[in-house]
């Protein structure tokens, strides 16, 4: 018998599909390498998602880590936050950077917008539902550190209610939602294997912020779509272009089309790197150096964390343990080791 904890949320609006959107990675800092304006450029990438479902009649989801902080984001955030998505609320499952411990709780700024009805999470309990162009569609997902099910049960999800379609229904297209470290072909850092999920369609992953060749196994597709924020200077984020998915649904199922989120060119998003000429060694070069960071500053101390990391093995160990001392205290972030 069908489980009678689960809840399937449905909705009477009228959609044409889902444009799915990963790891916005929103804060009030001025992040890594960057130089723009981050938060207030987030908040555009946010905005025209937004945008481009109420012009196309999609229904917003996101795979996790809206926020790059689980507390203590600036409150004008949250508010403007709330304020866009009070008419656009976003279907979601919560990523690492959501939650402060593994599960979300209310300390964490992403229940805020949940409980506001801007973010509504679902589960494998807790599921959207809506028909749409003549075929019923399941929104369900695992949010970091929530298994991947082998199956999934449809004798959960309610049936049309037209009673002249009611014998020849075809079965409902199933979306899974994660934020897993999944074991995509081109990933490293896999840990979940893949593998066909029974009534499950497309599994649809964020977490992993690159571009993935989808893995087909029986008759689930697992999609990994890239996030819309580059976080890094890194050389895969240079080749990397900002997109969401657009899922449009049909009698006949499911196609995907690629949305290209508006965004600058690489060089005029992050600050080049400090690379130091043939001719300056030692200390002088290390005050050179930090003069130059001088001209780079960034909220988080990146730059400073980065340059520590390449150049203090010249010192002594308790001169650089001085050093990275101080750089803690003023960047309120541990330094990896030097070594």
């Amino acid at each position: 018998m069908p489980k009678t904890s689960a809840a399937a949320k449905s909705v009477s609006q009228k959609f044409e599909g889902l444009l799915v959107f990963g790891d916005p990675h929103l804060e009030g800092r001025q992040p890594n390498f960057r130089k723009d304006d981050y938060p207030n450029v987030i908040f555009k990438k946010i905005e025209f998602c937004l945008d481009y479902c109420r012009k196309h009649k999609l229904q917003p989801v996101c795979l996790g880590d809206l926020f790059e902080r689980p507390r203590d984001n600036p409150n004008w955030i949250i508010g403007q936050l709330i304020e866009m998505t009070r008419q656009s609320p976003v279907l979601g499952v919560f990523g690492n950077h959501d939650c402060a411990q593994p599960q979300l709780n209310d300390d964490d700024s992403l229940s805020v917008l949940v409980k506001s009805g801007g973010y509504q999470l679902v589960s494998s309990s807790d599921f959207w539902t809506g028909e749409i162009n003549g075929r019923r569609l399941v929104v369900a997902g695992s949010s970091y550190r929530h298994p991947i099910p082998k199956s999934f049960d449809i004798r959960l999800v309610p049936k049309s209610g037209h009673a002249d379609r009611m014998a020849n229904q075809k079965p409902p297209l199933v979306i899974w939602l994660t934020h897993h470290d999944i074991d995509f072909k081109e990933y490293d850092n896999g840990r979940c294997a893949a593998h066909e999920i029974e009534n499950v369609d497309v599994l649809i992953n964020g977490h992993i912020h690159r571009r993935l060749d989808p893995i087909v196994l029986g008759k689930t597709t697992w999609i990994n779509p890239g996030n819309i924020t580059r976080r890094s200077r890194s050389e895969s984020n240079q080749a990397h272009v900002p997109k969401a998915l657009h899922v449009k649904v049909s009698d006949q199922g499911l196609k995907f089309e690629d949305v290209v989120i508006p965004h600058q060119p690489f060089d005029a998003v992050f600050h080049e790197a400090i690379v130091a000429t043939e001719q300056e060694q030692g200390e002088s070069a290390f005050v050179s150096g930090l003069k130059e960071l001088t001209h780079r500053k960034t909220d988080s101390g990146a730059g400073l964390n980065e340059f520590l990391k390449e150049n203090l093995h010249q010192f002594e160990s308790d001169v650089a343990n001085q050093i990275l001392d101080l750089a803690k205290e003023i960047t309120q972030e541990d330094i990896a080791n030097y070594a």
